[in-house]
């Protein structure tokens, strides 16, 4: 009897790959082989950032990947015209993929499809070949909750049949889970309109083929989102899917990790750097980056920022930093070991994009956030962070919808001087770490997920 095999296929982007990748290696530990499907693209940016490629990502982890049907110049931030094109392309290069896996050696086939619940079209793959499929929600179970009711929200009048709101209006999925707001449901910001309509779709698709997976699992934690998890009862907390190998073994990144900024960060007094970083997709203009830019140096911090490389310059940013800028008591970077940095004695707060991955890593680590949500599920984020743990303040924007020096100053001011919020974070930190060795109940729940794998094997 040979060894299970799984097949794990996040969503092409950054901030779905790594907990994919995250609970890969935690897999292998086990004896699990897995095969990571990226698409070409996000596969080629992967294996680029691998400084070592002896180590890659791990062993018994294979990388491969199939198209997701985008031309080389086309823009795959965009997300709208991807998920529509990746269902006209990649279910048959999956299948395909997964037949050819099986030819080469019998003893070496797939025993589960592992898929990001955001490609839970990859589960109708699975069945057709007669292999039992798994979801990982990457996400916040209660965004999860949002996209599971929309039929339930159609029903009600609070969306229409293309997911629009009929008016301005906030809703409850439940009594006691909080209030959102229709113009910050994940679809609604994507872009135009026609984007929002196929990301809107896309996500109709996705419901449809959730119960055609035997497991369903979030990176949550239970503590975090009760009553959301209480909605979705099939659903099971296993977060934070944290790194936890002290190497460097890569996580999936897209860039490579600067590892300099733990030297500059051993030098700077406890709790005094702002850590400044928004992700892989989100995108400030000119004004803003430079009022950004500004802020961090009239408050007087130390600050660490992840300005992300631009792919075709080669350089930090297409602005140019503005002229009253010094940044001498700064580092700036153009990619972050982002949960190295958050675990470092030397932070002192978040300015954040709230993508999950990044909330999850600043509650596991005790930091208070200043959150600057982009899109998507981020808004929801923000709501939880602000309002409900209560571990961070929002910025204001002014009348030009621009976040200025003097309120980041303000803010910045108002977080670190708050002992309350600290101490709020400081006991997320706890239940977060709590979950996550033996007893713990997302610890227990993976490992169950782990033996329903391993008894998924292949009789030879």
């Amino acid at each position: 009897m040979s060894s299970p095999h799984v097949l794990v296929i996040p969503y092409p982007v950054q901030g779905h790959v790594i907990p994919l990748m995250s609970l890969s290696q935690k897999l292998v530990k086990h004896g699990i082989k897995v095969t990571f499907v990226n698409t070409d693209a996000c596969h080629k940016r992967v294996v680029s950032a691998i400084s070592d490629q002896d180590g890659l990502v791990g062993p018994n982890i294979n990388l491969v990947s199939i198209p997701d049907g985008l031309e080389h110049e086309d823009d795959r931030n965009k997300l709208g015209k991807l998920c529509s094109v990746m269902l006209e392309t990649m279910p048959t290069k999956l299948e395909k993929l997964i037949e050819d896996i099986s030819t080469v050696d019998v003893d070496n086939r797939i025993t589960c499809v592992l898929a990001d619940g955001c490609m839970g079209w990859t589960l109708e793959v699975a069945q057709k070949l007669g292999i039992k499929g798994a979801l990982l929600w990457p996400a916040s179970v209660t965004v999860f909750a949002v996209i599971s009711n929309i039929p339930k929200m159609i029903d009600e009048g609070i969306l229409d049949n293309n997911g629009y709101s009929k008016g301005r209006q906030t809703f409850q999925l439940s009594p006691t889970m909080p209030e959102i707001d229709t113009v910050v449901i994940p679809w609604s910001s994507m872009g135009d309109t026609t984007s929002q309509n196929l990301v809107f779709e896309y996500f109709i698709r996705i419901i449809q083929t959730q119960n055609l997976a035997e497991w369903t699992i979030c990176n949550t934690v239970y503590e975090f989102e009760p009553e959301a998890l209480a909605l979705c009862t099939r659903v099971l907390p296993v977060g934070p899917l944290m790194e936890t190998c002290q190497d460097r073994t890569s996580r999936g990144q897209f860039w490579e990790d600067d590892y300099s900024c733990l030297d500059w960060l051993d030098q700077q007094p406890t709790k005094s750097v702002i850590y400044v970083a928004f992700g892989s997709l989100a995108v400030l203009n000119q004004i803003q980056f430079q009022e950004l830019a500004l802020g961090l140096e009239l408050t007087g911090q130390p600050f660490l920022w992840v300005v992300r490389a631009d792919d075709d310059s080669g350089t930090n940013t297409k602005y140019p930093y503005p002229d009253e800028f010094q940044g001498t008591r700064g580092k700036i970077i153009g990619w972050a070991p982002q949960q190295k940095i958050l675990s470092h004695p030397a932070i002192a707060c978040f300015i954040s994009h709230c993508g999950w991955n990044s909330t999850l890593e600043g509650l596991s680590n005790g930091v208070p956030f200043l959150c600057w949500p982009y899109f998507a599920d981020q808004f929801i984020n923000k709501t939880y962070i602000c309002d409900e743990w209560k571990v961070g303040l929002g910025f204001d924007f002014n009348d030009e919808r621009i976040i200025t020096r003097t309120e980041i100053k303000k803010k910045v001011d108002q977080l670190l001087s708050n002992e309350e919020t600290r101490a709020r974070s400081l006991k997320l930190k706890e239940i977060a770490r709590n979950n996550m060795v033996e007893g713990g109940q997302s610890y227990e729940n993976l490992n169950n997920f782990i033996n329903w794998l391993m008894q998924q094997r292949v009789c030879t």
